[in-house]
């Protein structure tokens, strides 16, 4: 039984309890406002943790830690060999955590059924554009009836609600809102629009040139979307209804705005992170992270990794200070740290 007093509780008493686990930095799309189109210097794969060292830690985290949602991603989490044995062995754990993946759909078609057996309960994919000609300008890779093949897999094999992130971009597909959440509510996708952060390993993000919140929503106003009566809690995206639809489990219709930068939800944040190096991060824009690899592979036992991820916990700030002008974008890029 989980010990209480090992909870992740930070300085300003909130408790992590969903944990995004990067798997690798490694992707197979060169998204423009990701990284550059030669790529970045990859993870060394001594450097990176094994799929044991993976499953250990989530372990430590549901058993001694209260972690009850657990979320995979990249880079490009897809790519990594062990994927569907570390779900499996997760889907063992007890208590059983709700099991999540954040993928760009390449590979999906081939693997949706396979992730689904190994007890992966939920999936987003990430979509920018209904256009084959705009992703390939985008991506710098012709991969975009890949990403559709791979989202109509994974509503088979039944990874619903699969819901679609999409970041809007001025000049470049913000025109593109009105379509999107029209795919979406036609194929039952729950869709979820992200305001651009400054992630980008070029370092050359303007938020000048971001696409607001407000004006997403602003976007979207044919549709006469309707506030949601049903709690954010916790949960990253501001949701409306859309009058008129439901979704593929027959429930009112949804789209969902993930404010980060304009509308933070940090004072709700219940996450931590542990990057594909095993490093722990209290948030995507922190600038400090604490080495767990280290202790793993020092031969440190369970409660001792925990007791440290739980002192790592403690640092965490207030927010992200993006307003802030001393404010410094991560040196990790969003590729190196997972979603």
């Amino acid at each position: 039984m989980r010990d209480q007093r090992l909870a992740l509780t930070d300085r300003f008493g909130r408790v992590a309890t969903d944990l995004r686990v990067s798997l690798t930095d490694r992707c197979n799309l060169r998204c423009t406002y990701c990284m550059p189109a030669e790529g970045l210097a990859w993870m060394p794969r001594d450097e990176q943790l094994t799929d044991d060292e993976v499953v250990r830690l989530v372990r430590i985290g549901v058993e001694l830690l209260g972690i009850k949602d657990v979320r995979f991603t990249g880079g490009e989490p897809l790519i990594r060999r062990g994927l569907v044995g570390m779900i499996a062995a997760v889907a063992r754990l007890s208590p059983r955590p709700q099991i999540m993946l954040t993928t760009n759909g390449i590979g999906l078609e081939r693997l949706a059924g396979s992730l689904r057996d190994a007890g992966l309960d939920r999936i987003n994919v990430s979509l920018d554009t209904l256009d084959p000609a705009r992703f390939l300008a985008l991506t710098r890779r012709d991969r975009h009836a890949d990403v559709l093949r791979g989202l109509r897999a994974a509503a088979k094999a039944g990874l619903t609600p699969v819901k679609i992130n999409t970041v809007l971009m001025r000049g470049v597909n913000e025109d593109e809102a009105p379509a999107l959440l029209r795919f979406a509510l036609e194929y039952g996708y729950q869709l979820r629009f992200i305001e651009q952060m400054p992630l980008d390993a070029q370092h050359q993000w303007d938020r000048h040139e971001m696409v607001t919140a407000q004006e997403i929503l602003a976007g979207l106003a044919p549709f006469s979307l309707q506030p949601d009566s049903v709690s954010r809690g916790t949960a990253p995206a501001e949701t409306w209804l859309v009058p008129g639809y439901v979704d593929a489990a027959g429930e009112p219709a949804r789209v969902g705005v993930i404010g980060s930068v304009t509308r933070p939800f940090c004072g709700d944040c219940d996450r931590t992170r542990l990057t594909a190096d095993g490093q722990v991060r209290n948030c995507l824009f922190a600038t400090e992270e604490s080495d767990l690899r280290k202790l793993l592979r020092g031969g440190a036992d369970d409660r001792e990794i925990a007791m440290a991820w739980q002192a790592a916990t403690l640092g965490k700030r207030a927010g992200h200070d993006i307003d802030d002008p001393t404010f410094l974008q991560p040196a990790r890029p969003m590729s190196a740290i997972g979603g």
